[in-house]
């Protein structure tokens, strides 16, 4: 993906490891200049912070580490607590603050600076923090919000981050780099999966450099077949495997040479240009034959950095992944949702530009809508959005989606277990499959899981009417539809009773979830007070002892899981259609300058988080928008 022109500008990029050291950093004089003479123009003295120099690696690690130790890095960071003091991150009370940190720097002469917008993204490992140029006056505006007395959460009264943030594009594309620096350090490189119905080609300079295109090995599949497409650009990494090669759990000293080169090709001067991984490889690898210069009027895009050549074709993929909530009460109603994306690899030659009508998005009542880059909507109807794009080389994303199913759900029924004593319960499903659903949309594979994480399974006795079932230690598998062993056309009704015997459960006091009923929350909350006061332990340990500390404890009627909740998990694979009901028609799809290319479209849904609950037990819920 690219990031282009001046919406982002970086200053400075740090790399800490776990013990809070900084063991790479890179500074851009050229951008920092333009903060310096920014300043100056501001009538700055340089008596306030927005005329702060960088730190060094020693002052930016010993102010994050410090930083850690007060607010911490989990996922319950960024709320506001006792412990929160006016200025800091979690005093804003916003959780875009576990990703968008302010640090106060001790530089020399006992001046404090406060260093912000600091983006951080961690991966692996390491902790990864850019920070993007921005204007005197959002510092400014930042370092009133920190010490207002609301915390600046409330929108359309005064100040607020969020009205901030809406002025500064730079945080997303700093937030970009760090995820690209952190793919690097990692060897994190996945491309969207493209899937065709046909062979593949076999041709053009990226082919060229790895002899195909690759093609992975698949196991036997039910019609129709789909064979992911691997892309040429992410393959050509092979090519510059002795300068490129990323470390898994540290960076010595060839490592960071290759991540020097990353940066210095992908955003030289501090501007990125182009944060693809695979681009900046092949660039490096082959550099820019003579074969490849256009004509004068033609503006070679920087996603596309070379042209294709061999035989041509386009290649589309609906990819859709279904996330549900399936209660079966009259009073909870199920919710189902998807994220569906357009994922495409064109393979066409010369610069040239493709458009087609997106049809069905009123069917799956669309909500968010996002392109790439390259893409163009200039159309939107009730029902269809013309999409124009550049294409650039390999396999992309042209379009990220949120829906609902226009079909209805994939897996519908409902699940039940009741507890006859401490150990011992009974169970029982009731599904329909594929119901309204036709050829050819096929169900590839569907599996029923019922996880068990406090108990430990002894002894199952059930017989499906159909499919198999195998059991582990702490759940129970149902296979309905084995891999390779697909239907189209039809609807299945499953059923499954059975009985269950889990291994004596020993109750200890350290066990949150099985503390006595009359024990006083606000006794916990006061001893929390008096550990916070005497700061023994961090914001991340206390949030978190104090949320296990209110959860109600199991009823005996339930006692395998976390506050009487269970469930089951679906698992399937869906191929032929979409569920939300998006699609287009290969036939519409029109190429200028013209040129004779197939083109391929393959759509697939796989499930999420597809839960069944408990019908006969607790369950959380959220209370539905009128």
């Amino acid at each position: 993906m690219s990031s282009g022109g001046d919406c982002c500008s970086v200053r400075a990029i740090w790399i800490l490891n776990p013990q809070d050291s900084v063991i790479f950093s890179r500074r851009f004089p050229v951008v920092e200049r333009r903060w310096r003479l920014t300043c100056q123009g501001a009538g700055n003295d340089g008596s306030s912070s927005q005329w702060m120099l960088l730190p060094s690696d020693e002052e930016l690690a010993s102010a994050f580490s410090e930083r850690r130790k007060k607010e911490g890095l989990s996922q319950v960071f960024g709320i506001r607590s006792s412990q929160s003091a006016r200025g800091s991150d979690s005093w804003l009370d916003d959780p875009i603050t576990r990703h968008l940190i302010s640090l106060p720097i001790n530089q020399n002469g006992g001046k404090v600076f406060q260093l912000w917008p600091l983006v951080l993204h961690s991966k692996g490992s390491f902790h990864i923090i850019v920070l993007p140029l921005i204007q005197p006056t959002h510092l400014e505006a930042y370092e009133r919000i920190c010490y207002q007395s609301d915390h600046g959460s409330f929108i359309g009264h005064g100040e607020n981050l969020s009205s901030l943030l809406l002025d500064l594009p730079c945080i997303t594309g700093a937030l970009l780099v760090a995820h690209s620096i952190g793919d690097v350090i990692t060897g994190d490189f996945v491309d969207p999966e493209v899937v065709s119905n046909s062979s593949p080609s076999v041709g053009g300079l990226l082919d060229s450099l790895t002899g195909t295109i690759g093609i992975s090995g698949l196991s036997a599949r039910a019609k129709p077949a789909a064979t992911p497409v691997t892309s040429t650009a992410s393959a050509s990494l092979a090519v510059g495997a002795s300068a490129f090669d990323p470390p898994k759990n540290s960076l010595r000293s060839i490592d960071k040479d290759a991540l020097r080169s990353f940066i210095s090709s992908s955003m030289p001067f501090g501007t990125p240009l182009d944060l693809n991984y695979s681009n900046i490889a092949t660039m490096r690898a082959t550099g820019f034959p003579p074969s490849d210069i256009l004509l004068t009027d033609l503006k070679q895009p920087a996603w596309k950095p070379y042209l294709y050549k061999g035989k041509q074709r386009i290649l589309f993929t609906f990819h859709e992944i279904v996330h549900a909530a399936m209660y079966d009460r009259d009073e909870i109603p199920d919710i189902i949702s998807i994220s569906g994306q357009v994922n495409c690899r064109a393979e066409l030659e010369g610069l040239v530009d493709v458009s087609f009508p997106l049809t069905g998005l009123q069917t799956a009542n669309a909500e968010v809508m996002s392109f790439h880059p390259c893409a163009q909507v200039p159309e939107q109807g009730m029902d269809k959005h013309a999409v124009m794009f550049t294409p650039p080389l390999g396999n992309f994303t042209l379009m990220n989606y949120q829906a609902f199913s226009g079909l209805g759900p994939a897996v519908k029924g409902f699940y039940q277990l009741s507890m006859v004593s401490e150990n011992e319960g009974a169970f029982l499903f009731k599904l329909k499959l594929m119901e309204g659903y036709k050829a050819p949309m096929t169900m590839e594979y569907c599996t029923v899981c019922l996880p068990f994480p406090r108990r430990r399974v002894v002894h199952f006795d059930g017989n499906p009417s159909i499919g198999t079932v195998s059991t582990t230690e702490h759940s129970i598998d149902w296979k309905i539809v084995p891999t390779g062993r697909g239907f189209t056309g039809k609807m299945i009704e499953a059923t499954f009773p059975g009985t269950i015997r889990f291994s004596p459960m020993s109750r200890q006091a350290s066990n949150p979830a099985f503390r006595p009923m009359n024990e006083s929350l606000i006794d916990d909350d006061s001893d929390l007070e008096q550990e916070i006061s005497s700061n023994t332990i961090n914001m991340e340990e206390f949030l978190m002892e104090k949320m296990k500390k209110e959860m109600q404890p199991a009823d005996l009627g339930e006692p395998f899981c976390w506050q009487a909740y269970n469930y089951a998990k679906v698992s399937f694979k869906i191929v032929g259609g979409t569920l939300s009901g998006a699609t287009m028609d290969p036939k519409s799809v029109s190429i200028y300058p013209s040129v004779k290319a197939p083109v391929d479209l393959a759509m697939q849904a796989v499930s999420g988080d597809y839960i069944l609950w408990n019908t006969l037990s607790p369950c959380p819920s959220v209370a539905s928008l009128k």
